[in-house]
Formats: C-alpha cells, structure tokens, sequence
C-alpha cells in the first residue's frame, strides 16, 4: 500500500474525527468512509476487528476491493447497489445481513452524502456491525418458542386425551373415574394458565411495561400463608422456621407481584432443597441508599429465603437469574426466577443469591418502603 495514501487516509479520518468531535476509533460500530472517487479515507478500530482487515491495507484502496461484500444470494454487494453510477435520488442503503470473504455475516448500513439533494457522491459512509448480540437474542427467542412449545404439547394432549375419552364413552366410567379424569384436566388447564401468565410477565419486563400497583402490604403475613398452604397440601409444619425482627417500615408493593415472587422462591426451596426452609424477614437499608441517614437505615425490608440442601454450585451463581436456567435438577420452564428479578427490580429492590449458613441455596431480596408521593 502507498503510504502517501495511508498517509491521506488518515489525515482525513483525523480531519473527521475534529469534525465530529470524536475519534473515529473510539466508535462502538465499524465505520468505514469513501470519497466521491470510491476510495477508502477512513476505516476505524472496530471496521478492522470485524472484518480482520487492518486500516492500513484498507486506506487509499477502492471501496468494494477494501470491503469485499456479497449478499446472501452471494452476489457482489457494490455491483448490484452502484452507489456511484446508480439513481441520484438514492439517500442510502438500509440495513441488512451480508457477507464477508470466508462467509463471516456482519449487519451493513450505507448512507450517501451528496452535495446537494440530485449531486454526485460526496461521501460514502458504511456502518458495519457484528451478528452476535442479534443471533443471541435470536437464540433466545427460539429457546423461549422451543419450551413453550414443549411445555404446552403434554398438558394440551393430556387435556384433549381426557375430553375426547369422556366424550366417547361417557356410561363406561364411574363417578370417580370421572371425578380423577377431570381433576387431571383442571390441573393441566392450570399449567397452561400459569404458563401464559409467565410468558405475559416475561413480555411486560423485557419492554418495561410490567405495572406496579402499590398498596400497604404486610410481608410477614403473605409469608405466613404461604407456609400454611404447604403445610395444608402435606409439608410438615417444622420444616417451615419463619423469623421476623420487628418493627418493620411500612412495606408499599404490588401484593400480588410480591405473593408470586415469595411463591417462586419458596417452591424452590421445598422442591429442590432439603432440611428446614428458613424465611428471615427484616428491616434494611434502602438499596438505592445506603448512607448514614437514620430514615435510609430503615426504608426498606428484606426477605431471605434459605434451606439446608446442596446449593447451587458456584459457576451456576451468575446465572441463576436468567431465562431457562433449571439447575441441575430438570423440571419447569426456567422463567421463575427471571420474573421474580424483574418484579424486584420493577419495585425498585434488588435481588441476590448466594451459599446459606447450612449450605443450601440462600435467596435475598430488598424492597424500598415505597410510599406514595401524596403520603410523604
């Protein structure tokens, strides 16, 4: 490569970056810049790391031999859009899927500076980004239709298996054959209802749209009758330890927001701990201030929910909170605890896990008092 292109190259990407104020290498995208003649005047850091071209091999050369582009179709990308010699009344090229030499796909956006609206080029400037972060979210996506899918297929069979039989020979079967057939379907009827409720949840909570409808709510007592439902359905009642350290600062939060969070924590801790579930519920500082301040000291509650089991295991911890993730033990859809953080979070609290004192999986969770404005 000359060097007194290189050399022209970057003066002018320097020129740019005063210009705009920036470096052009400190972009978080790949930028690549094209005089009116074609030829490359700027390819910054992140053009060179996602096309593994350094800048140097690229300054000064033309533009479709220094991004050698093609469609998926595999057709050559500057052929087919001729910004040059193509329609004046063209402002660009929107963003899409192309690829580099070796198949590498990189999202690509053109945009043509003119001098004037119906004027010849005056610049080029290519946006390049990476595929990653999207093929991620498109893998979420398809992880989250795959389990919805699997979830739905057994209860829906099992529903439909037990209507048409009942349907079919209705005389055939007694009362508590009957009674069995539908208690199994209302259960399966239950399982797909919470399902929806859970992928309704996850909706509202990834476009922030998930409400908080704030009333008083004593915590201590939605605990209280959780543990009684499970003793009601067959728990020992001393496999329950519920401490509370009083006085508690006025809780505000959605009551049945903080019922599903304590439900999801509590029937992790039953179903895959072991020993005595302990629940503490005391006061704390709030976990946007944490200062001196007398009234910070007091301005919120938390709720630690621990047992005596084998705990998460260490490299598990950072992703607990996650969507799918089931521990080691299969079951469920893996989007309990990724609601149960984002209905924290949406009260403005914080949630940890961690090792409890008897070495199970220990959850804790902060709330802010939360009073509304007209009562302060």
């Amino acid at each position: 490569m000359d060097p007194v292109a290189i050399g022209i190259g970057a003066g002018i990407g320097a020129q740019l970056g005063a210009e705009l104020g920036i470096d052009p290498d400190d972009l978080p995208d790949g930028l690549v810049v094209a005089d009116e003649h074609g030829q490359v005047i700027c390819f910054n850091a992140a053009a060179a790391r996602i096309t593994a071209v350094p800048a140097s091999e690229a300054l000064g050369r033309r533009l479709e031999r220094a991004l050698p582009l093609e469609d998926l179709e595999g057709r050559r990308w500057w052929q087919l859009t001729d910004p040059y010699g193509g329609l004046a009344i063209r402002v660009g090229q929107p963003e899409r899927n192309l690829l580099l030499p070796g198949g590498r796909e990189v999202l690509v956006s053109v945009r043509y500076v003119r001098t004037h609206p119906t004027g010849p080029i005056h610049r080029l400037v290519v946006s390049l980004r990476d595929t990653e972060a999207r093929r991620r979210t498109e893998r979420s996506h398809a992880e989250l239709i795959a389990t919805v899918a699997h979830e739905l297929r057994s209860p829906l069979t099992s529903v439909k298996g037990f209507t048409a039989t009942l349907l079919a020979k209705w005389e055939r079967f007694t009362d508590d054959q009957k009674k069995l057939m539908l208690e199994t379907v209302d259960a399966d009827a239950n399982r797909v209802t919470r399902l929806i409720a859970e992928l309704l949840d996850i909706s509202r909570i990834d476009s922030g749209r998930l409400e908080v409808r704030r009333q008083p709510v004593d915590i201590g007592a939605a605990v209280g009758r959780h543990i009684q439902a499970y003793v009601a359905s067959g728990q020992p009642a001393d496999r329950f330890l519920l401490r509370i350290e009083q006085p508690l600062p006025a809780l505000w939060a959605d009551p049945d927001k903080i019922d599903q969070v304590l439900s999801n924590l509590l029937e992790n801790a039953v179903r895959h701990g072991e020993g005595t579930v302990t629940i503490d519920v005391t006061p704390s500082a709030s976990p946007r201030e944490r200062g001196d301040d007398e009234n910070a000291a007091n301005a919120a509650t938390s709720v630690t929910v621990s047992d005596e089991g084998t705990g998460i295991p260490e490299e598990s911890m950072n992703r607990v909170f996650t969507r799918f993730w089931r521990g080691s033990k299969r079951g469920g859809t893996g989007l309990g605890l990724y609601i149960v953080k984002g209905i924290v979070e949406a009260h403005g609290g914080t949630i940890t896990v961690g090792r409890a004192p008897g070495g199970g999986a220990e959850f804790r969770f902060t709330l802010p008092v939360g009073t509304p404005a007209y009562l302060l």
